[in-house]
């Protein structure tokens, strides 16, 4: 009987580690915020410009505040793909060039429900990727060429 209780205790341990775990992974991780302007609009954007929080990206998120998005900052141009996977929310994928010109928008992405997930590319090299909630571009009037001034 004592050898049932020791297993019991180590499964709960280990299911209570593993829960944890998973809840401290989903956390979001405080970044920077920056005010840009793209067609007369104003954007508060969590910027991430470390590998780690291009990774993480918007995962895990249940909501984005209107007027709010997330900037992926990169250190040059190139082709730039996103996925969404453990992505929760659809959002508009926007790609921009080194002078922060609009060279592609992905709209109304849906989240990545099922492995493998579909990638969105930028059509040529991208050094700026903005995130917003599905839908702004096309309310917005955002168009290829727009450009973003950071604030």
């Amino acid at each position: 009987m004592k050898d049932t209780g020791k297993y019991l205790f180590v499964t709960t341990g280990l299911l209570a580690f593993t829960v944890t775990l998973a809840f401290a992974t989903a956390q979001a991780v405080t970044l920077r915020t920056e005010q840009i302007e793209l067609c007369h609009h104003r954007f508060t954007v969590e910027i991430a410009d470390t590998d780690a929080a291009r990774e993480r990206g918007l995962m895990f998120r249940t909501h984005l505040a209107t007027g709010h998005g997330m900037l992926f900052v990169y250190p040059d141009a190139q082709p730039r793909y996103f996925w969404m996977k453990n992505t929760l929310i659809p959002l508009d994928i926007l790609f921009f060039d080194a002078r922060h010109r609009l060279i592609n928008v992905s709209v109304d992405t849906p989240p990545c429900k099922a492995d493998p997930c579909p990638t969105y590319a930028s059509a040529t090299p991208a050094k700026y990727v903005l995130e917003l909630n599905a839908g702004a571009v096309n309310s917005l009037g955002i168009k290829t060429g727009d450009i973003f001034k950071l604030n």
